[in-house]
């Protein structure tokens, strides 16, 4: 049995739920979301809780509760309170700045890199500190990811854009010989 699937999604104050066939819509003021689930788990409404449970009682059939379960969630939680990552960028020269739905990054390279961001996505500079903010954790996650592609951190000086709560293992540089 799925362990995350079998834990029912309390729906918070403000928070509107409805489930149409395989489709959950979720409501928050002017924002909505929708979540199909293709017909792969059972979805009700209980006590003001959404519970999910299996079609089937196969590996595939688990897999898929507990994986709706937690986008489920991850969708509540979005619309509720929203989603941050935060993204650190370190060496000399390296800097960022946000102009209204682009990102310019000065990384090193003979030209600044202007990476427009997606519909939903916010952005703020403070000091080294690249913040990223929206309500879908996905896109949130892949956004953060491509900017870290762009120069992703070195293990000799740590020069590079990483995750604030990323550590970089450090290796010794070159030795001279005695």
């Amino acid at each position: 049995m799925s362990r995350i699937g079998k834990k029912p999604i309390a729906i918070p104050n403000g928070v509107d739920v409805s489930v149409n066939g395989s489709v959950l819509t979720f409501k928050k003021g002017n924002k909505q979301k929708e979540l199909d689930t293709k017909g792969n788990v059972n979805v009700s409404i209980e006590n003001g809780n959404i519970v999910f449970s299996a079609k089937g009682d196969d590996r595939q059939s688990r897999a898929y509760w507990g994986t709706y379960r937690a986008l489920a969630n991850n969708v509540i939680i979005g619309i509720n309170e929203g989603f941050t990552r935060v993204l650190e960028i370190n060496g000399v020269g390296y800097k960022a700045a946000v102009k209204g739905k682009i990102v310019e990054l000065n990384l090193g390279f003979s030209h600044p890199i202007n990476y427009e961001l997606p519909a939903g996505i916010e952005a703020s500079i403070e000091k080294n500190q690249l913040t990223l903010k929206g309500d879908d954790k996905q896109l949130i996650g892949q956004v953060a990811a491509h900017i870290r592609e762009f120069r992703p951190p070195e293990p000799y000086k740590g020069k590079g854009v990483k995750y604030l709560e990323e550590h970089i293992v450090r290796k010794a540089g070159k030795t001279s010989k005695k």
